[in-house]
This record gives structure tokens, sequence and C-alpha cells, in this order.
């Protein structure tokens, strides 16, 4: 009773283990698949773009939206525990915001071209934890998906004709040269 058994090892090295297997294991290779990078928000619109994204769990969140809507959380909290000491509106607004609160994490780990659902790293402290506070402050990956991708059937994707069909618009309007095309066909066809 009380003391360290060797039955405590496994639930040890499964608690440590499955949050170092996710922490350091790297994102996909190539550019990010969830889509554009994000621009920079100032506070006011970090906050507006938190409640106008309340579900959105799709596309990619800046540190700054992240950031500023965490302060915005964190401010609007401590108000509402100041003024009712019963913490029921503090808990009303949290219970609000939970669902923006998740989509906008998710986000932020989509900009570092993670799943959103490496948040339920958080669950098993420390180490999930620190991880997640550590890449919620990682700049994000600025390469974009490459428009090249082909699909199953070895087919080009819509994106890929659609800047081919730009690019020869370019090329007969004279903004380009002919070599200048073709080099760029090249590269998105993959020759």
């Amino acid at each position: 009773m009380g003391s360290f058994s060797v039955w405590h090892l496994p639930v040890i090295l499964i608690a440590l283990g499955i949050p170092l297997f996710f922490v350091f294991r790297s994102p996909p290779p190539g550019g990010n698949r969830f889509g554009p990078a994000p621009s920079s928000l100032s506070f006011g619109q970090a906050i507006s773009t938190f409640f106008r994204k309340y579900a959105t769990f799709e596309g990619r969140a800046s540190r700054s939206e992240f950031w500023f809507s965490f302060l915005f959380l964190v401010i609007v909290s401590a108000v509402l525990s100041l003024i009712d000491p019963t913490d029921a509106l503090s808990g009303l607004f949290s219970l609000a915001v939970l669902l923006p609160t998740i989509a906008v994490a998710a986000r932020r780990l989509h900009d570092l071209n993670r799943s959103g659902w490496h948040q339920v790293l958080s669950y098993i402290f420390p180490v999930g934890t620190i991880a997640l506070i550590v890449w919620y402050c990682s700049a994000g990956t600025d390469e974009v998906a490459p428009a090249t991708s082909k699909g199953a059937g070895g087919t080009m994707s819509s994106n890929a004709v659609e800047v081919l069909e730009r690019l020869a618009k370019l090329k007969d309007s004279g903004a380009i040269s002919g070599d200048e095309y073709d080099a760029e066909k090249k590269k998105i066809l993959g020759y």
C-alpha cells in the first residue's frame, strides 16, 4: 500500500508514450493542406473573426487571431467573476464560447499543418499540455499545398487546370514570355 509496484510502470509508460508519439510525429511533408496562410489580425479583428467563425473548424488561424481571442476570453471571464461572485455569469459565458474556442484552436493547429484533434492531447498532462502551448506559440507553415496534386486516377486537379489556363491567358496577353510559360507549365505538371 502506497509503494511503487511493477504494475505502475506500464501505466506511466502509456501515459507518457502516447502523447510523446503525437508530439514528436512531424506534420505531413509538403505544403499546408488546410489552405492559404492567414493574415495577422488586430485585437478587434480577432474578436470579430472569433464570433463570425463560431463553429468553423476549416481553414487556418494566425497566432494573433488565436492569442487575442484567448486574451478576450480571459478578460471577460475575469470581469464576469468580479461582477458575480457566484460565477454563474462566468460559467454561462464559458459555455457559450466553448464551441468557438475549440474551433479557433483547431484552426490554429491547422496553421501548423496538424489535425485539430491534437487538442485532445491537453488532457494528458503535462506532456500534451506543454506540447500544445508550444504549438500554439509556433509560427505557421507558409507553404501552400501545390496546385499540381494529382488524384487517384493520375489526372490533374481542377486547381492545376485553372492555373494553367491563367498562365496561358498571361502568355497570350504578352505579360509573360513563352519560355516563362513553358517553365511554369513544367513545374505544374511535374516534369
